[in-house]
């Protein structure tokens, strides 16, 4: 039996200046009026066809090398959720970012003495709370530092039908907090293009937990904006027999609602 597992983390930034930020990983920042209290909000919803590559231990197994596109991922996907949003004051800003997904497999046992088929869940939760500050910044663009805290939990089940085992579970997990700190910028090329990119990095529960990307954006209006971009993604987490060395890199689409 193989047992993939994906993990996803989400690393975001601040805007400048004249600038809100949209805080889906790339979308950009976008002029908008301010509210009568002066502070911006801004909700973004995004999509990452992330691929997955690399170490994983659970369950007191051997280490399993992992190498899955985003199109073997999709197959086992049972459900997905990848929100941001994002207060902001002056050249201050808090953000959020919450993501969700559940991957689901089944698989017959060979002989079917201790089981005849098993169940595979895996749950995937990443967040990020942070704060940031605007050092440069003009209508052209700007540049931030960043930082904050990001949450992980992996969480992986095993369920056992007919045969010897049949209705039990077992289940392997682990869930850490890391600490990360960072660059943002963009920059307008037109009023309505622009190129965007962050770069993070930090640790705490996990050795090594980094974030970098590259996008170009559009400026549909002040309230709607989108971007496209490339995104890598990397955490190495080990404890207690649990290995979670992976890297996720793919393509990105966001958009941006500001209000």
């Amino acid at each position: 039996m193989r047992v993939s597992v994906i993990g996803i983390g989400i690393g975001l930034c601040s805007g400048a200046g004249a600038y809100a930020a949209d805080i889906a990983p790339g979308v950009p920042q976008s002029e908008m009026v301010e509210s009568e209290s002066g502070w911006t909000y801004t909700v973004a919803p995004y999509f990452w066809a992330a691929g997955l590559s690399g170490e994983m231990k659970q369950f007191g197994l051997p280490s399993v090398h992992i190498n899955s596109n985003f199109d073997d991922i999709w197959g086992d996907l049972d459900f997905a959720f990848m929100g941001a949003g994002e207060a902001r004051y002056d050249r201050f800003s808090i953000f959020g970012d919450v993501l969700y997904t559940k991957l689901g497999a089944s698989a017959n046992t060979r002989d079917g003495i201790l089981a005849n088929s098993v169940d595979v869940a895996s749950n995937t939760f990443a967040g990020l709370l942070g704060a940031g500050y605007s050092v440069l910044g003009s209508q052209a663009g700007h540049l931030d530092v960043v930082g904050g805290v990001r949450v992980w939990s992996v969480d992986t089940t095993i369920t056992f039908n007919g045969g010897l085992l049949g209705g039990r579970q077992v289940d392997d997990g682990a869930t850490w907090v890391d600490a990360v700190v960072g660059v943002r910028g963009n920059y307008y090329l037109t009023p309505e293009f622009y190129l965007t990119g962050w770069g993070l990095v930090g640790g705490g529960g996990a050795d090594l937990d980094w974030d970098v990307s590259l996008a170009l954006g559009y400026k549909f209006t002040d309230s709607i904006s989108a971007v496209a971009g490339y995104r890598a993604l990397g955490v190495d987490y080990r404890n207690d027999g649990f290995v979670f060395d992976v890297v996720q890199k793919g393509p990105f689409l966001g958009v941006a609602f500001h209000f």
